[in-house]
């Protein structure tokens, strides 16, 4: 099965991931956790420029043809490599992303982005992808409050430098797909307490093991 979590910075989903990793290993299962951008070899290259505070210079064309550059080596030799040996992939970020940020965040054509994702994704859709959501001020306070105590230069740093209105654009594009996509999207309120975001989401992912093995619908803008 493949899963991917969305949602804008701060929700959490870095952290409930790993704690969805450890249930389902525990449970007996074989779990690949990944990311994009970075998943890849060369991913990991283009995260350094794509996600750096100094790439102020970055267009909004060419920000969008460097993720799609990371989806398409990602899928290649990371995702469809791991489902097909049979193993749960769990992505923190993915398709669904560039039309929320470079979409509706940065006000490209979604229509045209779905295009450029259906090739950069050849076919491989998420079976599951659970949005974690949460008022755009309050994520944002956490991820800059993550950065402060943390010092990481992998994080998110260029888009957690954009302002709150940038956010609050991004997080209705997410509400937005989810309302479009429901048979595959399902979202979490991020608010919560760790602890019961963690459960949600263990709750989710495990019924569609449990049973929903439908074949996940690419968007259709």
């Amino acid at each position: 099965m493949f899963v991917t979590f969305e949602g804008i910075e701060g929700s959490g989903k870095s952290s409930v991931l790993r704690a969805v990793q450890k249930h389902l290993e525990e449970t007996g299962r074989e779990v690949l956790l990944t990311r994009e951008p970075g998943g890849s070899r060369i991913g990991r290259e283009l995260r350094k420029l794509l996600l750096d505070i100094e790439s102020t210079d970055l267009t909004g064309p060419s920000e969008l043809f460097l993720y799609l550059a990371d989806r398409a080596q990602h899928v290649s030799t990371v995702i469809r490599p791991a489902v097909e040996a049979g193993k749960i992939v769990i992505s923190d970020r993915y398709a669904d992303s560039t039309v929320a940020y470079q979409g509706y965040g940065r006000g490209l054509d979604p229509k045209q982005l779905h295009s450029f994702n259906d090739v950069a994704v050849s076919g491989m859709w998420p079976d599951l992808t659970l949005l974690f959501d949460l008022p755009a001020e309050v994520g944002l306070g956490r991820a800059v409050s993550r950065n402060m105590q943390e010092q990481k230069c992998d994080t998110e740093g260029r888009f957690e430098a954009e302002s709150l209105n940038f956010h609050n654009t991004v997080r209705e594009g997410y509400l937005t797909l989810a309302a479009l996509h429901r048979k595959r999207f399902r979202i979490v309120d991020a608010s919560q307490p760790l602890e019961a975001v963690v459960a949600d989401a263990i709750a989710i992912i495990e019924a569609k093991l449990a049973g929903d093995d439908s074949e996940a619908e690419a968007p259709d803008f």
